[in-house]
C-alpha cells in the first residue's frame, strides 16, 4: 500500500508539473488579422496578477495609444511578427514589445515574449470610448 501512495504522489507531481505545458498548448494564438478586427476601434483595459496594468487604444491604421495606469500616454503603432503582436512606440521607435495574444472566454489574454516573458495580461474592459490622456502635453 505504500509503495502505491507513493506511486501515485510522483504520478501527481509529475501531472502539476505538466498542467501548465497543456494549458499553454491550448491557448491558440490569435492571428494579425483576427486580432485587428477584435481590438480596432476600441479601448481595452488590462490587468496583470489581480491589479489594474495600463490601457490602449486600438485606432485604424494599426495605431495605438498606450498609457500604464496613472501614467503618461504613447503613442505608437502594432505588426505581426509570425505569431506575435510587436508594438513601437513613438518615443522609444528602437524598442519592440512583441506579444502573444489569445482569446478566452472572459476576453482577450496576452503573454509578453521578451526577456522577462513571465508577464501576462487579461482583459478587464473594453470599451468604444477613446483613452483620456493626462499629463503634461495635453491642454494648455
Amino acid at each position: 500500500m505504500n509503495m502505491v501512495k507513493r506511486y501515485m504522489r510522483g504520478g501527481l507531481a509529475a501531472l502539476a508539473l505538466m498542467l501548465p505545458a497543456l494549458s499553454l498548448g491550448a491557448q491558440t494564438p490569435m492571428s494579425a488579422e483576427e486580432f485587428e478586427t477584435y481590438v480596432t476601434g476600441r479601448t481595452l483595459t488590462f490587468g496583470s496578477g489581480g491589479a489594474p496594468y495600463g490601457v490602449e487604444e486600438f485606432r485604424p491604421g494599426r495605431r495605438t495609444l498606450w498609457a500604464f495606469i496613472g501614467d503618461e500616454c504613447r503613442e505608437g503603432s502594432w505588426f505581426p511578427r509570425d505569431e506575435q503582436i510587436c508594438f513601437v512606440y513613438d518615443d522609444a521607435p528602437g524598442s519592440e514589445h512583441c506579444w502573444i495574444f489569445w482569446r478566452s472566454d472572459r476576453g482577450l489574454n496576452a503573454r509578453f515574449m521578451g526577456d522577462t516573458s513571465d508577464t501576462e495580461l487579461y482583459e478587464v474592459e473594453n470599451s468604444p470610448r477613446p483613452l483620456i490622456c493626462h499629463g503634461p502635453e495635453v491642454g494648455v
